[in-house]
């Protein structure tokens, strides 16, 4: 019964810090310039997500994401890049922040969700030809000092509201650590 007090009250700690955090970070979570925002611009609900292309919780989360995003025009989705899963992740991320400059970053960002298998270099980059994105430019954009400043603030927000994992989601005032149905 004690251990489950001191559970019940650790949560409860963690959350009114999280909560405390979302406060704090409010406008780098909704209005950082170098995080996308899709769904309704001037949305009613804004939905953050730190995600990860490589991640395959982070994959079946898009196929719901996209479902909710289509039957609801009121929400506003702001994507943070977060790739926590090894070089390749970073390699993703950014691509897809640099196809911004060619006004390509959702479909692209859309195709590395829904690709299968492995996300290596050349897959990431095949992908890009794909979605029409110019990979010499891609990767000379890729090399920009703005873009490893973008996902180092990232990491540093996800830290600060104690997103250790992704996907993860913060909604309202409510940090979800987790895939989401």
């Amino acid at each position: 019964e004690v251990l489950n007090r001191l559970q019940n009250y650790q949560r409860r700690q963690a959350t009114a810090r999280r909560q405390q955090a979302v406060a704090k970070y409010r406008d780098a979570l909704h209005n950082d310039p170098d995080s996308v925002v899709g769904g309704n611009p001037n949305g009613d609900v804004t939905i953050v997500e730190f995600f990860d292309y490589r991640c395959s919780f982070c994959k079946k989360s898009f196929k719901d994401l996209q479902a909710v995003l289509k039957k609801d025009s009121s929400i506003r989705f702001v994507y943070k890049e977060f790739p926590i899963l090894g070089p390749q992740s970073v390699f993703a991320s950014r691509a897809a922040i640099a196809a911004r400059a060619q006004g390509r970053y959702t479909s692209f960002h859309d195709a590395l969700m829904g690709a299968k298998g492995t996300l290596d270099k050349a897959t990431v980059m095949q992908i890009a030809t794909e979605v029409g994105l110019n990979t010499g430019r891609l990767k000379n954009d890729m090399m920009a000092p703005a873009i490893t400043d973008a996902i180092e603030r990232n990491f540093a927000l996800a830290r600060a509201l104690d997103i250790n994992g992704t996907p993860g989601f913060v909604i309202g005032d409510r940090v979800i650590a987790g895939a989401l149905g």
